[in-house]
């Protein structure tokens, strides 16, 4: 197998771990056991607090419908609140509760811990190798925004 070859096939394996992953939950501590899905949008939300349905829609571009099942989901499990927006009364805005704030910052800590390694290597590679591995990553993100 030649080098491209060996590269795209880590590459497609990559992609195939992702895209399994989504419906693994993730133990973020003390009780906080979440899907994926659902600690991101976690995190959306203590990132932009009192953000609108469809503005959340948007950002993760999907359909309200799935950011409204997702927020009713995590609505009964308590990790966030829904409140009418006073301005319009269609409009409904979502924030954190306290348990959601948790979970927000437990997601920070766990990246924190197991992504570390990761940022550490990449201080070590000069310029020129980083200019080469996004190049290689925006021409990865073109690829799969083709498949799906």
């Amino acid at each position: 197998m030649n080098k491209q070859d060996e590269v795209m096939s880590q590459f497609m394996r990559l992609i195939e771990t992702i895209a399994n992953s989504k419906m693994k939950k993730l133990d973020f501590g003390e009780g906080i056991v979440l899907y994926r899905g659902e600690i991101h949008l976690i995190k959306a939300l203590g990132d932009h607090p009192g953000m609108f349905i469809s503005e959340i829609a948007r950002y993760f571009d999907v359909t309200r419908a799935v950011i409204s099942k997702s927020i009713v989901k995590l609505e009964l499990q308590g990790f966030v609140k829904k409140t009418v927006d006073p301005g319009d009364q269609k409009r409904i805005q979502v924030f954190l509760t306290d348990l959601g704030e948790k979970a927000f910052r437990q997601h920070k800590i766990f990246h924190d811990q197991k992504d570390n390694y990761m940022f550490a290597y990449l201080e070590t590679l000069d310029e020129e190798v980083l200019k080469s591995i996004s190049g290689f990553l925006l021409r990865a993100q073109k690829m799969i925004d083709q498949h799906f």
